[in-house]
């Protein structure tokens, strides 16, 4: 069953009147049922606040990085392993085709249910994921294949185990090998972007954000708890931080917005998965006009600009 929040109950009310027409086949009642809806949803997702963006891009239903890849892509194949470690089952890696076009995609992955949601470790990658998915970009620099990168996580996983086997320094190469990688990168926030464990795979000639994902260096939750020590200042903290889609496109942080479905990903996953492979083949498309040198200085131009001021 569809789960709702609390500022869509008028939405679940006017669909389940649809679907009870529907049962009863009054096509007249379901037309106008229909652009009750309409307007409701554009009512409410044209207001939204920060916190409310912060629900849909953590909204149970919202769809997940393998989600969009079995959406997206035709005879793939799942890459595994960092060749070191073990096998981080937080981090997808796949080779296959979107449209016409043989890519390597690479995904965080939250799962779903309780045993799914433990074999991916809630979408917080071990430093061996972030080294799995070096070796799939990697893979595509060899073969002069463009990359995909889906962006979902609360972060890296902050563990004991990480830190031995050094999650910053993983996270940190991640960095520098994606930002020399001499093939066509194009990073989508989907969901979450919660610090350095989105950065791992955020680094990238375009990096645009769904409509309604976050990116943030830290939680709400986190910054509600340093600050304030009070979890009742969440709100607050969001409506701070500047984390959504629209606030990092002001301030220059992300490239575009993907238009996800006005009604969110999670109502739509079709549509929201047709918005990303629509938006990934345009911008490669632009990628390849530039040689390999212009697209080289652009992505360095667009990377030390972050934080620059003058005075």
């Amino acid at each position: 069953m569809a789960t709702y929040l609390d500022f869509e109950q008028k939405i679940k009310i006017i669909q389940e009147d649809i679907i009870s027409a529907q049962v009863r086949h009054d096509d007249g009642l379901v037309e106008s049922l229909k652009k009750n809806l309409d307007k409701e949803v554009s009512k409410i997702f044209t207001n939204l606040s920060p916190f409310q963006q912060l629900q849909l891009a953590r909204h149970i239903d919202r769809p997940y990085a393998l989600d969009y890849i079995n959406l997206l892509m035709r005879d793939k194949y799942e890459i595994h392993g960092d060749r070191h470690f073990r096998d981080d089952a937080a981090i997808l890696c796949y080779i296959g085709y979107i449209g016409e076009e043989k890519v390597v995609v690479i995904g965080e992955q939250k799962g779903r249910g309780t045993k799914n949601k433990i074999k991916r470790n809630f979408g917080m990658p071990h430093p061996e994921g972030y080294r799995k998915a070096l070796r799939a970009a990697k893979l595509a620099e060899k073969f002069n294949l463009p990359l995909l990168m889906l962006v979902d996580t609360p972060g890296a996983y902050p563990g004991i185990g990480a830190e031995e086997r050094n999650q910053s320094e993983a996270i940190a190469r991640n960095l520098l090998e994606l930002s020399q990688l001499n093939t066509q990168t194009i990073s989508v926030v989907i969901g979450e972007g919660g610090s350095g464990g989105a950065l791992a795979i955020g680094v990238a000639d375009r990096f645009a954000m769904m409509r309604y994902s976050v990116f943030s260096v830290i939680s709400p939750e986190g910054c509600s708890a340093i600050l304030w020590n009070d979890p009742a200042k969440v709100e607050s903290a969001t409506n701070a931080m500047k984390i959504t889609s629209g606030d990092l496109k002001e301030l220059n942080l992300i490239d575009d917005i993907i238009a996800e479905p006005l009604i969110g990903a999670h109502r739509d996953r079709d549509a929201a998965a047709a918005a990303i492979g629509e938006y990934f083949l345009s911008e490669l498309t632009k990628l390849r006009q530039m040689s390999s040198e212009q697209r080289m200085e652009e992505r360095y131009k667009k990377l030390t600009s972050v934080g620059a001021f003058s005075e």
